[in-house]
């Protein structure tokens, strides 16, 4: 199939893409690098009146240190860009394992990293890293500029907190504390379809080795990314024993997702994936806090 008739757009300027979007606001979709938006057009599940081409717009391509010690990702960056990113790799190490598991090269080559942000797919991974580590999202329009906390950004199923005329510009990711762990683990049918459950742990333990900061996002299993507060809390303040995990992963499966059963699987072999990839990521995040090789 082909897409509606539509006004074609290719600002230069973000000036400029912020006047379009002004003018145009619910009427227009923004194009950054289309994977998602030129299938859905495609098939006439999205049709805008206007397309608004951001890919001409070079500042909104970046990967730049942060004072605080971590990093900021332009909206239009490509995902290969992030994931050969040196940079992306010493400071953000959760969001270098993440990368290879979006997709396939092809569409890495394309795809972005704001693009897939905002798109907001319950099973992309992205949303789910940024909940993980608290990052942030820099929405701009012709009224101003506004961080919006990733907890904030994600309000439900392919939905955000951006207004109409709003544009994600850049995503800010935090330094990585100290004696904190990381991992993230995904089943899918095929390396690079999309996930049926996929996990972002982020934890941190004090001086004695007890679980200070506990950050636990999931995608696949509800309508947005889906933080586990229920597990979060059986693990804070305690020594991550293998009971302990064991305890917060049940908990996480029981308590914090609502998978829904479709085609792929049904909800009750998604909470069993919840267990099993809640369990190995926890544990290898705990590993790699404590100084040990994973």
């Amino acid at each position: 199939m082909k897409p509606p008739p539509f006004a074609y757009h290719a600002p230069t300027t973000l000036d400029e893409a912020l006047q379009l979007m002004a003018e145009h606001g619910y009427g227009a979709k923004v194009l950054a690098g289309g994977q998602s938006l030129i299938a859905t057009m495609n098939f006439r599940l999205a049709a805008p009146a206007v397309l608004i081409d951001l890919n001409k717009i070079p500042e909104l391509s970046i990967i730049q240190p942060t004072a605080e010690g971590g990093a900021l990702v332009g909206a239009m960056t490509r995902h290969v860009q992030v994931e050969q990113s040196e940079l992306i790799a010493r400071t953000a190490p959760l969001l270098h394992a993440t990368m290879p598991h979006i997709a396939h090269p092809q569409i890495r080559n394309r795809g972005t990293f704001g693009g897939s942000i905002a798109h907001a797919d319950p099973a992309a991974e992205l949303p789910a890293f940024l909940r993980a580590v608290r990052g942030q999202v820099l929405a701009q329009s012709r009224r101003g500029q506004r961080w919006i906390d990733a907890d904030d950004f994600f309000i439900g199923l392919f939905s955000t907190a951006l207004e109409p005329d709003e544009i994600v510009t850049a995503v800010r990711l935090p330094a990585m504390p100290a004696r904190s762990g990381w991992s993230m683990q995904e089943l899918s049918r095929r390396h690079g379809d999309f996930a049926l459950v996929a996990v972002e742990a982020l934890l941190t333990l004090d001086a004695d080795g007890a679980c200070d900061d506990v950050r636990l996002a999931f995608c696949g299993v509800g309508e947005g990314p889906v933080l586990a507060t229920a597990a979060a809390a059986v693990l804070q303040g305690q020594r991550p024993t293998a009971e302990v995990i064991e305890a917060a992963a049940a908990i996480a499966a029981s308590d914090d997702v609502d998978p829904h059963s479709d085609v792929h699987a049904t909800s009750a072999y998604r909470r069993h994936l919840v267990d099993v990839l809640a369990k190995r990521a926890l544990t290898a995040a705990c590993a790699r806090a404590a100084g040990e090789e994973v």
